[in-house]
Protein backbone atom coordinates (compact mmCIF):
# COMPACT_ATOMS: atom_id res chain seq x y z
CA UNK A 1 0.00 0.00 0.00
CA UNK A 2 1.28 3.50 -0.76
CA UNK A 3 1.83 6.17 1.89
CA UNK A 4 -1.17 8.05 0.50
CA UNK A 5 -3.24 4.86 0.84
CA UNK A 6 -2.09 4.48 4.41
CA UNK A 7 -3.07 8.09 5.10
CA UNK A 8 -6.60 7.44 3.83
CA UNK A 9 -6.79 4.31 5.99
CA UNK A 10 -5.64 6.24 9.02
CA UNK A 11 -8.31 8.89 8.46
CA UNK A 12 -11.06 6.25 8.19
CA UNK A 13 -9.83 4.43 11.29
CA UNK A 14 -9.68 7.56 13.42
CA UNK A 15 -13.07 8.70 12.15
CA UNK A 16 -14.49 5.43 13.45
CA UNK A 17 -12.96 6.09 16.87
CA UNK A 18 -14.28 9.64 16.98
CA UNK A 19 -10.97 11.13 18.15
CA UNK A 20 -8.18 12.98 16.40
CA UNK A 21 -5.13 15.17 16.79
CA UNK A 22 -7.21 17.78 18.54
CA UNK A 23 -9.30 15.22 20.42
CA UNK A 24 -9.52 15.51 24.20
CA UNK A 25 -10.02 11.84 25.05
CA UNK A 26 -8.65 8.40 24.23
CA UNK A 27 -10.98 5.42 24.25
CA UNK A 28 -9.61 2.57 26.39
CA UNK A 29 -10.13 -1.14 25.81
CA UNK A 30 -12.52 -1.33 28.79
CA UNK A 31 -14.72 1.42 27.35
CA UNK A 32 -13.49 4.19 29.65
CA UNK A 33 -12.07 7.43 28.31
CA UNK A 34 -9.05 9.37 29.50
CA UNK A 35 -7.95 12.93 28.72
CA UNK A 36 -4.98 13.15 26.36
CA UNK A 37 -1.78 14.87 27.41
CA UNK A 38 -2.23 17.27 24.50
CA UNK A 39 -5.59 18.39 25.90
CA UNK A 40 -3.88 19.30 29.21
CA UNK A 41 -1.03 21.39 27.80
CA UNK A 42 -1.06 25.04 28.89
CA UNK A 43 1.12 28.11 29.19
CA UNK A 44 3.50 29.32 26.49
CA UNK A 45 3.09 26.63 23.82
CA UNK A 46 4.39 28.49 20.75
CA UNK A 47 7.21 26.39 19.32
CA UNK A 48 8.49 25.14 15.97
CA UNK A 49 10.71 22.08 15.40
CA UNK A 50 10.67 21.10 19.10
CA UNK A 51 12.88 18.58 20.90
CA UNK A 52 12.55 17.63 24.55
CA UNK A 53 14.72 16.34 27.38
CA UNK A 54 14.73 16.28 31.17
CA UNK A 55 17.31 17.20 33.79
CA UNK A 56 16.37 16.66 37.43
CA UNK A 57 12.77 17.72 37.98
CA UNK A 58 12.60 20.03 34.95
CA UNK A 59 11.61 19.29 31.37
CA UNK A 60 13.22 21.39 28.63
CA UNK A 61 11.92 21.99 25.11
CA UNK A 62 14.28 23.58 22.60
CA UNK A 63 12.86 24.93 19.34
CA UNK A 64 13.26 27.29 16.41
CA UNK A 65 10.88 29.77 18.04
CA UNK A 66 12.90 32.39 19.87
CA UNK A 67 15.15 33.16 16.87
CA UNK A 68 18.31 31.92 18.61
CA UNK A 69 17.01 28.53 19.84
CA UNK A 70 14.17 29.20 22.25
CA UNK A 71 13.81 27.31 25.52
CA UNK A 72 10.54 26.34 27.23
CA UNK A 73 10.49 24.65 30.66
CA UNK A 74 7.98 22.67 32.69
CA UNK A 75 7.87 20.86 36.04
CA UNK A 76 5.00 18.55 35.12
CA UNK A 77 5.18 18.14 31.31
CA UNK A 78 1.90 20.05 31.06
CA UNK A 79 2.33 23.73 31.93
CA UNK A 80 5.10 25.43 29.93
CA UNK A 81 6.98 28.68 30.51
CA UNK A 82 9.26 30.66 28.22
CA UNK A 83 12.82 30.47 29.57
CA UNK A 84 14.85 32.51 27.12
CA UNK A 85 17.24 31.37 24.41
CA UNK A 86 20.48 29.45 24.06
CA UNK A 87 22.27 32.15 22.06
CA UNK A 88 22.27 35.93 22.37
CA UNK A 89 23.10 36.20 18.66
CA UNK A 90 24.04 34.08 15.66
CA UNK A 91 27.63 32.82 16.04
CA UNK A 92 30.12 34.75 13.90
CA UNK A 93 31.26 31.65 12.02
CA UNK A 94 27.66 30.94 10.99
CA UNK A 95 26.99 34.45 9.69
CA UNK A 96 30.15 34.21 7.60
CA UNK A 97 29.36 30.73 6.29
CA UNK A 98 25.70 31.47 5.47
CA UNK A 99 25.32 35.08 4.30
CA UNK A 100 21.84 36.46 4.82
CA UNK A 101 20.86 34.13 7.64
CA UNK A 102 18.61 35.70 10.28
CA UNK A 103 18.02 32.93 12.77
CA UNK A 104 18.91 29.50 14.10
CA UNK A 105 16.66 26.57 13.22
CA UNK A 106 15.73 23.04 14.19
CA UNK A 107 17.83 22.20 17.26
CA UNK A 108 18.52 18.72 18.62
CA UNK A 109 19.39 17.96 22.27
CA UNK A 110 21.14 14.89 23.69
CA UNK A 111 23.13 13.96 26.78
CA UNK A 112 26.31 12.09 25.80
CA UNK A 113 29.86 11.82 27.16
CA UNK A 114 28.85 13.68 30.32
CA UNK A 115 27.55 16.78 28.56
CA UNK A 116 24.50 18.13 26.77
CA UNK A 117 25.04 18.45 23.03
CA UNK A 118 22.85 20.86 21.12
CA UNK A 119 23.10 20.63 17.34
CA UNK A 120 21.51 23.48 15.40
CA UNK A 121 20.89 24.60 11.82
CA UNK A 122 21.74 27.83 10.01
CA UNK A 123 20.32 28.48 6.53
CA UNK A 124 18.07 30.69 4.44
CA UNK A 125 14.65 29.57 3.31
CA UNK A 126 14.66 27.48 0.12
CA UNK A 127 18.45 27.25 -0.15
CA UNK A 128 20.80 24.33 0.50
CA UNK A 129 23.69 26.59 1.39
CA UNK A 130 23.27 25.49 4.98
CA UNK A 131 25.30 24.53 8.02
CA UNK A 132 24.92 22.57 11.23
CA UNK A 133 26.72 23.75 14.35
CA UNK A 134 27.28 22.30 17.82
CA UNK A 135 27.07 23.83 21.28
CA UNK A 136 27.60 22.03 24.59
CA UNK A 137 26.77 22.61 28.24
CA UNK A 138 27.45 20.71 31.45
CA UNK A 139 23.89 21.44 32.65
CA UNK A 140 20.60 22.85 31.43
CA UNK A 141 19.86 24.62 34.72
CA UNK A 142 20.58 28.35 34.24
CA UNK A 143 20.91 28.76 38.02
CA UNK A 144 23.80 26.30 38.20
CA UNK A 145 27.31 27.74 38.60
CA UNK A 146 28.62 25.71 35.66
CA UNK A 147 25.83 26.68 33.25
CA UNK A 148 27.48 27.96 30.09
CA UNK A 149 26.84 27.19 26.44
CA UNK A 150 30.10 26.68 24.56
CA UNK A 151 29.90 26.86 20.79
CA UNK A 152 32.09 24.43 18.83
CA UNK A 153 31.38 25.83 15.37
CA UNK A 154 30.77 24.00 12.13
CA UNK A 155 29.82 20.31 12.05
CA UNK A 156 28.50 19.75 8.50
CA UNK A 157 27.95 22.21 5.65
CA UNK A 158 26.18 21.92 2.30
CA UNK A 159 26.42 24.22 -0.71
CA UNK A 160 24.61 24.65 -4.02
CA UNK A 161 26.86 21.90 -5.39
CA UNK A 162 25.82 19.40 -2.69
CA UNK A 163 23.11 16.81 -3.21
CA UNK A 164 21.74 17.35 0.32
CA UNK A 165 20.71 20.15 2.67
CA UNK A 166 22.54 20.36 6.01
CA UNK A 167 19.69 21.22 8.35
CA UNK A 168 17.46 19.31 10.80
CA UNK A 169 20.19 17.44 12.73
CA UNK A 170 19.54 14.50 15.05
CA UNK A 171 22.15 12.63 17.12
CA UNK A 172 21.67 8.89 17.65
CA UNK A 173 23.87 6.46 19.58
CA UNK A 174 23.63 2.95 18.14
CA UNK A 175 23.56 -0.38 19.99
CA UNK A 176 27.37 -0.58 19.78
CA UNK A 177 27.82 2.88 21.30
CA UNK A 178 28.78 4.55 18.02
CA UNK A 179 27.50 8.08 17.41
CA UNK A 180 25.75 9.20 14.23
CA UNK A 181 24.13 12.38 12.95
CA UNK A 182 21.01 12.17 10.79
CA UNK A 183 20.12 15.29 8.83
CA UNK A 184 18.46 16.52 5.71
CA UNK A 185 15.70 18.52 4.13
CA UNK A 186 14.48 18.19 0.55
CA UNK A 187 17.18 17.84 -2.19
CA UNK A 188 18.08 14.11 -2.26
CA UNK A 189 16.57 13.36 1.15
CA UNK A 190 17.88 12.15 4.50
CA UNK A 191 21.58 11.48 5.17
CA UNK A 192 23.46 9.80 8.02
CA UNK A 193 27.02 10.71 9.06
CA UNK A 194 29.25 8.67 11.40
CA UNK A 195 30.66 10.93 14.15
CA UNK A 196 33.88 11.10 16.09
CA UNK A 197 32.52 10.65 19.65
CA UNK A 198 35.12 12.99 21.12
CA UNK A 199 34.41 15.97 18.87
CA UNK A 200 30.78 15.27 17.93
CA UNK A 201 31.76 15.99 14.33
CA UNK A 202 32.29 13.73 11.31
CA UNK A 203 35.78 12.39 10.80
CA UNK A 204 37.59 14.08 7.88
CA UNK A 205 36.42 12.59 4.61
CA UNK A 206 33.45 10.77 6.14
CA UNK A 207 30.87 9.99 3.47
CA UNK A 208 27.15 10.09 4.30
CA UNK A 209 24.74 7.19 3.97
CA UNK A 210 21.44 7.88 2.19
CA UNK A 211 18.59 6.43 4.26
CA UNK A 212 15.31 8.02 3.05
CA UNK A 213 13.92 10.14 0.24
CA UNK A 214 10.77 10.84 -1.77
CA UNK A 215 10.19 9.75 -5.35
CA UNK A 216 9.49 12.88 -7.39
CA UNK A 217 9.88 13.88 -11.06
CA UNK A 218 13.29 15.16 -12.08
CA UNK A 219 13.72 18.77 -11.03
CA UNK A 220 10.79 18.74 -8.60
CA UNK A 221 11.20 19.37 -4.84
CA UNK A 222 11.87 16.33 -2.65
CA UNK A 223 9.55 17.04 0.30
CA UNK A 224 11.05 15.00 3.13
CA UNK A 225 12.90 16.37 6.15
CA UNK A 226 13.32 16.42 9.93
CA UNK A 227 14.76 12.93 10.61
CA UNK A 228 14.71 11.51 14.12
CA UNK A 229 16.03 8.00 14.88
CA UNK A 230 15.34 6.10 18.10
CA UNK A 231 15.85 2.51 19.25
CA UNK A 232 13.35 -0.04 20.55
CA UNK A 233 13.53 -3.81 20.94
CA UNK A 234 16.39 -4.31 18.50
CA UNK A 235 15.02 -1.96 15.83
CA UNK A 236 15.98 1.52 14.72
CA UNK A 237 12.88 3.64 14.05
CA UNK A 238 13.13 6.60 11.70
CA UNK A 239 10.62 9.47 11.85
CA UNK A 240 10.50 11.88 8.93
CA UNK A 241 8.19 14.74 7.93
CA UNK A 242 6.59 14.61 4.48
CA UNK A 243 5.28 17.50 2.39
CA UNK A 244 5.27 21.16 3.46
CA UNK A 245 5.59 23.04 6.75
CA UNK A 246 5.57 26.74 7.53
CA UNK A 247 2.29 27.68 5.83
CA UNK A 248 0.17 28.01 8.97
CA UNK A 249 -3.14 26.16 8.72
CA UNK A 250 -2.38 25.49 5.05
CA UNK A 251 0.64 23.38 5.98
CA UNK A 252 0.48 19.83 4.61
CA UNK A 253 3.10 18.28 6.92
CA UNK A 254 2.57 14.78 8.27
CA UNK A 255 4.92 12.33 9.99
CA UNK A 256 5.97 8.93 8.69
CA UNK A 257 7.77 6.08 10.50
CA UNK A 258 9.96 3.31 9.08
CA UNK A 259 12.38 0.90 10.74
CA UNK A 260 15.53 -1.13 10.19
CA UNK A 261 17.67 -3.67 12.07
CA UNK A 262 20.73 -1.63 11.07
CA UNK A 263 21.12 2.08 11.72
CA UNK A 264 22.31 2.59 8.15
CA UNK A 265 19.19 0.92 6.73
CA UNK A 266 17.40 -0.18 4.70
CA UNK A 267 14.38 1.37 6.47
CA UNK A 268 10.92 0.07 5.61
CA UNK A 269 7.34 0.83 6.57
CA UNK A 270 4.90 -1.63 8.11
CA UNK A 271 3.85 -2.77 4.63
CA UNK A 272 7.45 -3.34 3.54
CA UNK A 273 7.65 -0.13 1.49
CA UNK A 274 11.21 1.21 1.30
CA UNK A 275 12.10 4.60 2.78
CA UNK A 276 14.53 5.14 -0.11
CA UNK A 277 11.59 4.72 -2.47
CA UNK A 278 9.30 7.18 -0.70
CA UNK A 279 7.75 4.55 1.58
CA UNK A 280 6.83 4.42 5.25
CA UNK A 281 3.82 4.24 7.56
CA UNK A 282 1.75 7.20 8.75
CA UNK A 283 2.54 8.08 12.37
CA UNK A 284 1.07 11.58 12.86
CA UNK A 285 -1.53 13.06 10.52
CA UNK A 286 -3.56 16.23 10.25
CA UNK A 287 -6.66 16.78 12.38
CA UNK A 288 -10.04 15.46 11.26
CA UNK A 289 -11.74 17.66 8.70
CA UNK A 290 -14.73 18.25 10.99
CA UNK A 291 -12.44 19.63 13.69
CA UNK A 292 -9.85 21.41 11.56
CA UNK A 293 -7.96 22.89 14.47
CA UNK A 294 -4.42 21.46 14.47
CA UNK A 295 -2.83 21.13 11.05
CA UNK A 296 0.48 19.88 9.67
CA UNK A 297 1.86 17.78 12.55
CA UNK A 298 5.57 17.36 12.04
CA UNK A 299 9.23 17.75 12.95
CA UNK A 300 8.76 15.04 15.55
CA UNK A 301 11.26 14.01 18.22
CA UNK A 302 11.18 11.23 20.79
CA UNK A 303 12.00 11.27 24.51
CA UNK A 304 11.90 8.55 27.17
CA UNK A 305 11.17 9.78 30.71
CA UNK A 306 12.64 8.45 33.94
CA UNK A 307 9.56 6.25 34.51
CA UNK A 308 10.11 4.53 31.15
CA UNK A 309 7.29 6.30 29.31
CA UNK A 310 8.25 7.30 25.78
CA UNK A 311 6.78 10.48 24.27
CA UNK A 312 6.73 12.04 20.84
CA UNK A 313 7.01 15.83 20.74
CA UNK A 314 6.10 17.80 17.62
CA UNK A 315 4.49 21.01 16.42
CA UNK A 316 1.15 21.53 14.71
CA UNK A 317 -0.48 24.72 13.41
CA UNK A 318 -3.40 25.95 15.52
CA UNK A 319 -6.34 27.34 13.58
CA UNK A 320 -7.71 28.89 16.76
CA UNK A 321 -4.49 30.93 17.10
CA UNK A 322 -4.19 32.27 13.52
CA UNK A 323 -2.12 29.25 12.48
CA UNK A 324 0.61 29.66 15.11
CA UNK A 325 2.79 26.55 15.60
CA UNK A 326 2.01 24.94 18.94
CA UNK A 327 3.70 22.36 21.13
CA UNK A 328 2.15 18.88 21.05
CA UNK A 329 3.24 15.93 23.18
CA UNK A 330 1.84 12.40 23.07
CA UNK A 331 2.77 9.15 24.84
CA UNK A 332 3.84 6.32 22.57
CA UNK A 333 2.50 2.80 23.09
CA UNK A 334 3.75 -0.24 21.24
CA UNK A 335 1.31 -2.31 19.23
CA UNK A 336 1.30 -6.09 19.21
CA UNK A 337 2.98 -5.87 15.80
CA UNK A 338 5.93 -3.99 17.31
CA UNK A 339 5.10 -0.62 15.74
CA UNK A 340 4.73 2.64 17.68
CA UNK A 341 1.33 4.31 18.10
CA UNK A 342 1.04 7.92 19.27
CA UNK A 343 -1.78 8.46 21.78
CA UNK A 344 -2.62 11.97 20.65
Amino acid sequence: MTVRGLLLGAVLAVTALGTGLGGAVIAQADGTQTATLNSRLSGDLTVHDPVITREGDTYYVFSTIGRYVGIKTSQDLQHWTDSGSVFAEIPAWAKKAIPGTHGIWAPDISYVNGEYRLYYSVSTFGSNRSAIGLATNATLDPKARNYRWKDHGLVVMSTKDSDFNAIDPNLIVDAQGRQWLALGSFWSGIKLFRLDPQTGKPAPGAEPYSIARRLVPAGAPDPIEAPFIFRHDGWYYLLTSFDYCCKGVNSTYYTVVSRSRKITGPYRGKDGSEAMMGGGTIFLRADLQEQQRFRGPGHAGVFTDTDGTTYVVYHAYDKQADGAPKLRIAPIRWGADGWPVAEY
